[in-house]
């Protein structure tokens, strides 16, 4: 029997496969236990889908099956209900020792191929959906396409013999542009494998929990063969061996963007207002007007596309107090901070959907765009596709010590930022109230006792008056100066820390995206001794790991990169600061002191 829940909060979806819920919405739930805190079922509106566990609150009175006494089945084979027996879909060609039943819309996704072996899948049930509820864009009120690449339903293409290597197939679809399958050959240049004698990649098995990173991210199609798609010659990415391990080629056209003149907008008359921001890229000298919630959707166009870069978070949204001068004023500044991590990124800066972000100025061409970033196949693990890696090959040891390395120093990192914010922002907070209100104590300490030394009429004390007067004004002024001093050299680095704890926050779920493809690959290794896997299709799992490898790797070192490099920088402005505002405190304390030289 079906169980119903009712939705303790509010949750809106934000990615294929989740339903929205209302507080104190009625649900029906297709079982009580969860999977990775999430529970399948229907709302109110007769939407199907996931939602979290820890939103709803089960009902125990249980009500009817969807038709004639039957529970509705579970769409996710590792529910644990009792749905009735579903057809398994094979995962790959003959020879496969596993089978995985997937979902109905990658059922629908993956085609029968000649050779046996699996659908192409396209992987665009990955897509970001911004939700714009609650706060000041109007998500999609002068836009007229709301489509996301979710909405598009996934397509297919059959399999080719079994999934070896990353392969390039000769077929071209336009001038210039590639089909690229890692299911076409055995090896990195390619090479067809005859069906009779490959064993399939199915031997490999699939993650049953559809909402692991790996999965999700795509990471895991792409170890398994599954990933295909058309590249463009010139959204080739290149990893290249530097002095210190993989990096990302080199932008040759550096540029920058500068983010000034915030303004408010109205439209509609003046019902509706907006802020809008003033962008001029150095390498257009171009400008362009972008809100908020232009910036909000890029973002969410990038993190789709790119499973093993970090892309920086922009502010948070703020649902009130939006058009106040102090608030705009940080968003702004927290934005310039977000623009100078993306242009200094050799992927991302040149990645199309950023640079139609900054150059776009035509109002149609700019949807036209925005479309087609929308429908833009090559996102998670097709990603991985446009990669072009050094030939040889990675010590999977050495790779494992790396990255565990990393994942150890962004932990320590994680905590170390965590606790300099913290004692930065009271260090500011006790500077605005604290320091500036013991300073004016003084300060109305030392003009009350000139005030009764006043009382004594003699004119040999007048000047000693003024001077005692005068260092009371003093200490006052220095306690404006503790005041003001946190925006010059505290409130920048809590910037800079908040922007590195969105990076921090990014790095657990590209570990584990290669994390689970070095598990794959290890898998394939003992499948092989078993006898289980021809040797050619492992090596093939282990191709396409090094890919994602090089990839991590590359990012990793562009993490530590540009990390030493803001933070030196960061580090001499705040001590610079420091410095001259002592410089001005020293100065007011002499101004006092000259005073009494008179006396």
């Amino acid at each position: 029997m079906a169980l119903q829940a009712r939705a303790l909060y509010d949750f809106q979806s934000e990615n294929v496969g989740e339903i929205s819920v209302r507080e104190d919405e009625v649900l029906t739930v297709y079982s009580e236990h969860d999977i990775e805190g999430w529970l399948e079922g229907v709302n109110s509106r007769g939407e199907r889908g996931l939602f979290p566990a820890s939103y709803v609150q089960i009902l125990r009175a249980a009500v009817g099956g969807a038709a004639a006494g039957e529970p509705p089945t579970s769409r996710y084979a590792n529910v644990p209900a009792a749905p009735p027996p579903q057809p398994q879909v094979q995962a790959a060609g003959p020879g496969a020792s596993s089978t995985f039943c997937p979902p109905p819309h990658l059922q629908a996704a993956a085609g029968g191929g000649g050779g046996g072996g699996p659908g192409l899948v396209q992987l665009a049930g990955l897509q970001h959906q911004a939700s714009g509820s609650g706060d000041d864009d109007d998500w999609d009120d002068d836009w007229d396409d709301n489509s996301t690449v979710a909405d598009e339903p996934l397509s297919g293409s059959g399999g080719g013999g079994g999934g070896g290597g990353l392969g390039f197939s000769p077929e071209l679809d336009g001038p210039g542009r590639y089909k690229v399958s890692t299911g076409a050959g055995g090896g990195r240049a390619g090479g067809s494998v005859p069906p009779s004698s490959s064993k399939s990649t199915a031997t490999v098995s699939r993650n049953l929990n559809r909402f692991s990173t790996f999965v999700k991210s795509g990471g895991e199609a792409f170890i398994l063969g599954e990933a295909a798609g058309f590249v463009k010659d010139g959204d080739r990415i290149c990893v290249v061996s530097g002095p210190h391990g993989p990096e990302w080629q080199e932008d040759p056209y550096p540029f920058n963007c500068s983010i000034d003149e915030p303004t408010k907008q109205t439209k509609f008359k003046g019902i509706k207002s907006y802020i809008s921001y003033r962008l001029l890229p150095s390498h257009t000298q171009s400008p362009v007007n972008r809100r908020y919630k232009h910036f909000d959707w890029l973002y969410g166009r990038l993190v789709e596309k790119f499973p093993v870069i970090s892309v920086p978070h922009i502010p948070e949204k703020q649902a009130t107090g939006r058009f106040e001068e102090d608030f705009i004023s940080k968003r702004k500044k927290g934005l310039i901070l977000w623009m100078n991590h993306m242009t200094s990124h050799p992927v991302l800066a040149r990645c199309d959907v950023f640079q139609h972000f900054l150059t776009c100025n035509d109002e149609k061409a700019w949807k036209q765009g925005k479309r087609k970033a929308e429908k833009d196949d090559m996102v998670g693990g097709n990603f991985f596709l446009t990669l072009s890696t050094p030939p040889t090959p990675l010590d999977l040891q050495e790779v494992e010590s790396q990255v565990d390395g990393f994942k150890s120093f962004t932990k320590r990192m994680d905590e170390s930022v965590f606790q300099l914010s913290h004692t930065a922002n009271e260090f500011a907070r006790k500077q605005v109230v604290g320091f500036k209100k013991e300073y004016q104590k003084v300060g109305t300490s030392f003009r009350l006792l000139s005030q009764a030394f006043e009382m004594d009429q003699q004119s040999f004390s007048v000047g000693l008056n003024r001077a005692i007067a005068f260092t009371g004004d003093a200490y006052d002024a220095i306690g404006e100066l503790f005041a003001e001093q946190p925006k010059q050299d505290i409130d920048p680095i809590v910037d800079l820390l908040a922007l590195y704890q969105g990076h921090l926050t990014n790095f657990p779920d590209i570990i584990h995206v290669q994390k689970g493809a070095l598990t794959k690959v290890k898998e394939s290794k003992r499948h092989v001794e078993e006898g289980k896997m021809e040797l050619q299709q492992a090596d093939g799992v282990r191709e396409r790991c090094d890919t994602i490898s090089f990839a991590t790797l590359a990012e990793i070192h562009h993490f530590h990169t540009i990390r030493v490099s803001d933070f030196k920088t960061q580090m001499q402005h705040f001590l610079q600061q420091q410095i001259h505002f002592y410089q001005k405190v020293t100065q007011k304390l002499e101004e006092a002191l000259q005073k009494y030289d008179g006396v």
